[in-house]
């Protein structure tokens, strides 16, 4: 098994014609790694913008990159990635990442300048940084930066210049090196066919009454004092991303305020239902 690690970076931009920002990839960093965590290649590139002709100012403290030194060393996007696809070429190869970000800010430049979430050239990924996690104790599982993880590693990173893509990738190595176990690390590989991809930018959200792929009369309500039946006394109301209506349980005719939420996820629809009872002179007038 061969390992890519890949970092970029990225120019917070705004794009005026569907006035909308996006995170756009301005360099490739990457490094292979043979099965033995050897260093074999690495790759990097600068990347044209297409969406706006101005780096941000947080994008260039971090990373020191100058509109000259793009245009003097940058190509297009569809070049970079047609070129990174060509060196990465390999079989049995994981490409990892720290955290899931990077990928996500690839599938969504894919998105944009290809019309597609599908990155046909990655087979295999892992988040390197979720991997890493489970050495570090009392994390309570926030998420923590590459340099923070090395600093705990005790690596020394004083000679890199981190924020630019391929000097990050180093870092990121050398932070898998110190905690690699194949065995602990083959349940975090991912296989990359294209649901993964569409899986990953999908955005989960609230389904409505008007919804055809969800039916609210078909959930099933359960009394929190008895346990029995309970059914709805009205039609449902739908605002706030919530179906509210009355409702009374069959066995201990208890009546309840019923509020069921409905969300779609790419897998499946996740339903939460909160039922609280309605005090005695209330539910009198309730049928």
């Amino acid at each position: 098994m061969n390992y890519i690690v890949f970092d970029f970076e990225w120019n917070n931009a705004y794009n005026y014609k569907t006035q909308k920002g996006m995170n756009e990839i301005i360099e490739i960093g990457a490094v292979t790694l043979n099965t033995n965590l050897e260093i074999v290649d690495t790759f990097k590139q600068l990347i044209k913008p297409r969406v706006s002709k101005k780096l941000g100012g947080r994008f260039k403290r971090l990373t020191n990159i100058t509109m000259d030194e793009i245009k003097d060393k940058g190509i297009d996007f569809d070049d970079a990635f047609s070129d990174f696809a060509r060196w990465s070429m390999g079989d049995n190869t994981v490409f990892l990442s720290w955290s899931q970000s990077d990928l996500y800010t690839l599938v969504d430049n894919f998105i944009k300048f290809k019309g597609t979430a599908y990155v046909d050239f990655i087979e295999n990924y892992a988040d390197l940084q979720k991997y890493c996690m489970q050495f570090v104790e009392n994390h309570n599982g926030n998420q923590i930066s590459l340099s923070h993880c090395a600093e705990l590693f005790d690596i020394d990173l004083s000679d890199k210049s981190l924020h630019r893509a391929l000097e990050d990738c180093f870092a990121e190595v050398y932070c898998f090196k110190k905690v690699f176990d194949k065995e602990k690390f083959l349940p975090f590989i991912n296989k990359c066919d294209r649901a993964f991809f569409e899986r990953l930018v999908f955005r989960p959200y609230f389904l409505n009454d008007k919804d055809n792929i969800f039916d609210i009369n078909e959930v099933s309500l359960e009394c929190p004092k008895c346990g029995g039946n309970v059914r709805t006394l009205n039609n449902y109301e739908f605002s706030n991303k919530t179906f509210k209506s009355a409702g009374q349980c069959q066995k201990c005719k208890s009546k309840f305020w019923v509020f069921v939420r409905a969300k779609k996820t790419y897998d499946e629809i996740i339903v939460s239902k909160r039922l609280v009872e309605i005090n005695k002179k209330r539910a009198k007038h309730i049928n």
